[in-house]
């Protein structure tokens, strides 16, 4: 198990010098001039690009643990005494993230998404299976990386199926759980392409936290049953997340591994973002087109060109 004391602040957190002023024999100031000096001066005005990045990230890093926490509380409230989710928790209620909820207003009140919520609340509570990822974890994708912030989108199939294994991000696993096949392919890639030190955990939320959308396009699925939760909806949700990051935003970079990825590329307006394809990164297909394709150094380099921040690889 990681350790608990150490956490993803923990890694980011740097101290901000804040401006030193030096007190002169002079007269006070008065309400203009004290109007100047707010207007001249910032409290960030010394920091570094670097620094203020961080004190950006640092936000995030907040912003996500209340979202989670928000939905966790939710959880709690609606549980039933013998710790089973009770008849009052809508699905819906567990994406808590703003800016997701006003890019795809109304979308929960369609007949399609009525029908979905119904069946993975029916099996959360009476399916007689595990699911997963645990409940205040399914969006947690949306729940982790704002709308505002997507940069690039690195869309999966659906969760992994074992136990501990699921956190809502796509090839993603918690600290403490062996790294999946394909995440460790994911990893070889990232070493040759940009020499990115292999870590001992599958933790990808610091990819998350910097504007990477890890997007399974089902979001739950029964323990041991690969695809169990496939064709109830999930498909048409993700698809409508997709099409609206390409109408409304513009220059993101999608990361497309293997047909299943690939078929999305219908979603995505070309014209105004970028579509990076290459084969699926597990063990089957990682030699037939994954391994060297170079998304990771190609995504920044196109990040740097639309004058954005790249992304850190390393975790």
């Amino acid at each position: 198990m990681s350790n608990p004391s150490k956490t993803l602040t923990d890694f980011f957190q740097r101290s901000s010098k804040r401006l030193k002023t030096t007190t002169l024999s002079s007269p006070p100031p008065t309400n203009s001039s004290k109007a100047a000096l707010r207007d001249d001066v910032s409290p960030e005005s010394d920091l570094t690009p670097e620094q203020k990045s961080k004190i950006e990230f640092n936000k995030l890093i907040a912003k996500s643990k209340r979202n989670l926490k928000l939905c966790s509380q939710r959880i709690a409230k609606s549980n039933t005494g013998d710790g089973v989710m009770s008849l009052n928790l809508k699905l819906e209620e567990l994406l808590v993230e703003e800016t997701w909820l006003e890019a795809l207003p109304n979308e929960f009140e369609k007949a399609y998404a009525n029908k979905l919520c119904e069946f993975v609340e029916n099996e959360i509570r009476s399916s007689g299976f595990p699911i997963y990822p645990p409940p205040h974890l399914i969006f947690n994708a949306l729940n982790t990386t704002p709308f505002d912030r997507v940069k690039a989108v690195i869309i999966g199939q659906d969760p992994y199926h074992g136990p501990g294994q699921a956190m809502g991000l796509s090839f993603s696993v918690p600290e403490g759980i062996k790294v999946p096949s394909s995440l460790g392919n994911i990893y070889k890639e990232l070493k040759q392409d940009v020499q990115f030190s292999i870590p001992s955990h599958g933790n990808l939320e610091r990819w998350a936290l910097q504007g990477v959308l890890l997007l399974n396009s089902v979001l739950t699925v029964r323990q041991h049953q690969a695809n169990s939760h496939a064709k109830k909806g999930w498909e048409q949700y993700t698809d409508a997340v997709i099409e609206t990051i390409s109408k409304k935003k513009r220059g993101v970079v999608f990361l497309l591994w293997g047909n299943y990825a690939q078929v999305k590329s219908r979603l995505i307006d070309g014209t105004k973002h970028h579509i990076l394809k290459a084969a699926h990164p597990s063990g089957l297909s990682a030699n037939r087109g994954f391994f060297g394709c170079r998304h990771f150094s190609r995504t920044n380099q196109l990040l740097e060109e639309m004058g954005m921040a790249p992304i850190d690889w390393q975790l």
